[in-house]
């Protein structure tokens, strides 16, 4: 709700209406049933008392989808003519004008034809919410800005329709629709996602095995991503309990940390550090702890800027720190940039150090009780 008032002419205060909440339905691809599950929840809605309407919907003819839609109010598309040709696209205006509780608004990442008031539905959609309306809307997760390099990588299909990542960073529920490949597949083949002329095409190029599964993992590991940014964001907010909260919010993405020194192995941790960040597709850091009372030679110095252009050039970001103990240092690191797994070289001791000091893996594994710690051995 807004704390700020609004003075009319009659020189009475109204209170700005309260945005509306906005509620992703997210799958990996067409067909997984983000449609099916958004209706299946507003139908549930209307029957507690909500007022719902449909703002825009793509059933594809599915029969299961199209019974869904049965008692719901439909709002009629605007028309938009375009080269002599009549174009509809959702009617934002009337439903604003409309007024209900909850309205459902399908591919949100749709492009409007030119000559509509806005450019994307997502604007529409912001529109609407801005309005104090709730809104269930669905997406794939090949829309998001921040994949699209990624998803034409793994695909071959360069994907046109985009929304910001700040979109799905603002709704105030995300909700992944997931089902195995293999199923997807079936449904595929049964008719029930595309046309039977379709059916073929489409397993050769999108729907092929190993883009599904890619595709299933990145909409997971997105949504995951984004639930432990709002768990962060919240513990920040609560100031006094800010510490006491970030402590018990585990990570769900997995986040990488090579610490390095200016023993030569340091190249070939960061190395096997970029390899597993990749393979988990996890931000990856390097943390180098200089001791203030070590003073670099060049050749010292020379080694650490190597480092920092290797780490960069695995698109890490570098670290660097002042401490004299080193055990202290990387575990406040961890602790502060919530990583999952450490990476540390061999380290040399001898016979003295060994009886009467405690070694620096020891001390993380005191201090990092939740987080792996890998130990690579030096190359002889």
């Amino acid at each position: 709700m807004y704390s700020s008032y609004t003075v009319c002419s009659n020189s009475t205060y109204l209170r700005p209406p309260r945005r509306g909440k906005h509620k992703i339905f997210i799958g990996m691809a067409p067909g997984v049933g983000k449609t099916y599950r958004m209706l299946d929840e507003a139908c549930r809605q209307k029957k507690d008392g909500i007022d719902v309407v449909l703002g825009w919907l793509e059933t594809h003819d599915r029969p299961e989808t199209d019974a869904k839609t049965q008692g719901l109010e439909v709002i009629p598309p605007s028309k938009i003519e375009q080269g002599g040709l009549i174009f509809t696209e959702m009617n934002t205006d009337a439903i604003i004008a409309r007024q209900p509780q909850l309205v459902l608004v399908d591919e949100l990442a749709h492009i409007n034809i030119p000559g509509a008031e806005r450019n994307r539905r997502y604007q529409d959609v912001e529109t609407i919410l801005a309005a104090g309306i709730d809104v269930f809307s669905t997406v794939n997760i090949q829309h998001l800005e921040s994949l699209c390099h990624q998803v034409t990588q793994m695909t071959g299909i360069v994907v046109q329709e985009l929304i910001p990542d700040s979109l799905l960073e603002a709704a105030d529920q995300v909700v992944v629709v997931d089902v195995t490949p293999e199923t997807l597949e079936e449904r595929l083949l049964e008719g029930k996602i595309y046309p039977t002329r379709k059916i073929e095409p489409s397993i050769q190029n999108f729907f092929r095995r190993s883009n599904l599964v890619a595709l299933r993992e990145l909409a997971l590991r997105q949504v995951a991503d984004n639930i432990e940014k709002k768990e962060i964001q919240q513990a920040a907010r609560l100031n006094s309990h800010a510490k006491a909260l970030s402590a018990n919010v585990y990570c769900i993405h997995e986040r990488i940390l090579v610490c390095i020194s200016c023993e030569p192995n340091s190249v070939r941790l960061i190395r096997r550090g970029a390899i597993f960040a990749d393979y988990m597709n996890a931000p990856f850091y390097v943390l180098f702890v200089n001791n203030p009372d070590h003073f670099l030679t060049k050749v010292e110095a020379l080694h650490v800027e190597t480092c920092k252009q290797i780490c960069q050039e695995f698109k890490g970001e570098f670290l660097q720190v002042s401490g004299q103990n080193v055990a202290q240092e990387i575990a406040r690191v961890a602790k502060s940039y919530r990583i999952t797994q450490v990476v540390l070289g061999q380290t040399r001791r001898s016979k003295w150090q060994m009886i009467f000091t405690e070694s620096l893996i020891h001390q993380l594994m005191r201090s990092l009780h939740q987080t792996d710690i890998h130990i690579i051995s030096s190359e002889k």
